[in-house]
C-alpha cells in the first residue's frame, strides 16, 4: 500500500518518522512531505503560527505536489491532527485515493464533495478541545452522505496528539489500540 503521510501543526518531527517506519515494517511504502520546509514547533501555538505564516492555500498547494507524483496507483491518505484536515482534503479530491486514515483530526467538507465507498477510519481523543462531539457527529453524517464508509474510533482521557511519544498528550494504551486497529483498516484496503 502507499501512504502519503501528513504532519501536525508541530511539522516533521521524530514521531511522524517513527510511525511511517511502523507503517513500512508492515509492509507499506509510505511518504513523509514537510509542508513547513523544515521548520518545527514546540507548543501548539508556535505550530498554528508557523500553518498560518505559510497559509492554507499554499499548503494545500505543497501538499498536492507531493501526492501527485505517486497518485496515479491509489494513495492512502493519512495525517496527524492538522495533516489529518490536510490528508482529507486531498483524499476528497482524488477520485482514485484508496482510503483515508485519519489521526487526531478532521477537515470541513466541501459542498459538492463527492466519492464512491472511499474507506475511511478517525482516531480521536474523548474528549478532544479540537474535535467536539457535535462537529464529530455533524462530521460524520456529511462524510456518509457524500459517499464515504467511516469508522470513527474514541479513546477516553487520551490526550489531543496521544500517539506522539514527545507530547505531554502521550497515551501509551490509546496509541498502542490505535496503530493496532489502523493495521487492520490498511490490510483491508
Amino acid at each position: 500500500m502507499d501512504i502519503m503521510l501528513f504532519h501536525s501543526v508541530y511539522g516533521l518531527r521524530p514521531a511522524v518518522h517513527a510511525a511511517a517506519e511502523r507503517l513500512r515494517a508492515a509492509g507499506h511504502q509510505v511518504h513523509v512531505p514537510d509542508l513547513f520546509d523544515g521548520q518545527t514547533a514546540e507548543t501548539v501555538e508556535q505550530g498554528m503560527a508557523i500553518k498560518d505564516g505559510i497559509g492554507r492555500d499554499e499548503l494545500l498547494r505543497r501538499a498536492v505536489l507531493a501526492a501527485a507524483p505517486h497518485s496515479e496507483n491509489g494513495l492512502v491518505y493519512a495525517g496527524f491532527s492538522f495533516g489529518g484536515s490536510v490528508a482529507q482534503n486531498l483524499a476528497l479530491g482524488d477520485e482514485k485515493a484508496r482510503g483515508l486514515l485519519l489521526l487526531h483530526g478532521t477537515s470541513d467538507i466541501a459542498d459538492d464533495a463527492a466519492v464512491h465507498d472511499l474507506p475511511v477510519q478517525l482516531h480521536v481523543a474523548e474528549p478532544d478541545p479540537f474535535e467536539s462531539d457535535d462537529w464529530l457527529n455533524a462530521w460524520y453524517l456529511r462524510m456518509r452522505r457524500i459517499g464515504a464508509d467511516v469508522e470513527i474510533y474514541r479513546y477516553p482521557g487520551a490526550g489531543h496528539l496521544y500517539t506522539d511519544p514527545d507530547l505531554p498528550d502521550y497515551d501509551a494504551d490509546a496509541a498502542a489500540q490505535t496503530w493496532k486497529v489502523a493495521a487492520g483498516f490498511l490490510a483491508t484496503l
